[in-house]
């Protein structure tokens, strides 16, 4: 980045300055922790004071949801087959395998 760009973004509001790369990356972590990420997530998400923030936030919350809604297609898939009573059965076995007699 040369310096008319350095300087153009200094000159910028607080609200409209861009984020750089370990902005996003320190934020995705923090968005993986899993009480006080989600409760940051939320309040960035409906936060102004930074555009970038806002939308990485949206993002993240719209991947999240994204995932939540596949995981539920799946076990709806399992419930539906019977399979879930075989894992669950599966697993029982395994646990009681290993416990000491």
């Amino acid at each position: 980045m040369n310096r008319y760009e350095k300087d153009e973004i200094r000159s910028l509001p607080p609200k409209y300055r861009p984020m750089g790369a370990w902005e996003y990356f320190g934020y995705s972590i923090l968005y993986a922790i899993p009480l006080i990420g989600f409760i940051m997530l939320i309040v960035f998400a409906c936060s102004g004071s930074n555009i970038a923030r806002r939308s990485h936030a949206r993002s993240y919350f719209c991947g999240l949801l994204i995932v939540l809604i596949l995981i539920g297609i799946a076990v709806g898939i399992l419930i539906g087959s019977g399979m879930m009573e075989e894992i669950r059965q599966t697993i029982q076995d395994f646990i009681s395998q290993m416990q000491p007699q």
